[in-house]
């Protein structure tokens, strides 16, 4: 009756552990299996990981100059006249312009980014607009219409 304690293995399964370099008589003596001559067949040879053959290597082919600054803020940005056009549809609750607004009325797309307001397009309205930020164009066009500008933080 087999039992757990009582399986053999296979005669043959298991072989002695191959020595190799001592001597001819092993068997695997000579180049003890590194084959003739070669970086690989000398002691202590290595070649590193990043080591491409010879070959350009890739921290060689990649761009050397400009880099992506990891602190940039990543504005969304309103024009002015995409400001006109949502007040002319009647979009906005009196004349007050927020972040919070433009979110509801689709048009920023993320409450947490800051956004900045530019100078692109003509403005009529007169409106108090709340922003992170806003390029010179866009504060001069909301101010000479009576509007007014509040930089938020």
């Amino acid at each position: 009756m087999k039992h757990i304690g009582n399986i053999q293995l296979p005669k043959g399964a298991i072989g002695k552990k191959k020595r190799i370099g001592r001597g001819q008589g092993s068997g695997k003596g000579g180049t003890a299996t590194r084959g003739h001559k070669g970086q690989m067949s000398r002691a202590g040879a290595r070649i590193p990981a990043f080591f491409e053959g010879g070959q350009m290597p890739l921290s060689r082919r990649v761009p050397k100059f400009g880099f992506t600054n990891p602190f940039r803020k990543d504005y969304q940005v309103v024009n002015v006249g995409r400001l006109q056009e949502l007040f002319d549809k009647n979009a906005f609750d009196g004349n007050k312009v927020t972040k919070e607004m433009l979110f509801n009325l689709k048009a920023i797309r993320n409450k947490r980014k800051p956004l900045k307001i530019l100078g692109n397009g003509e403005i009529t309205a007169v409106l108090e607009i709340s922003a992170d930020a806003f390029t010179e164009t866009a504060k001069s066009k909301i101010e000479s219409t009576g509007g007014s500008v509040t930089i938020n933080g």
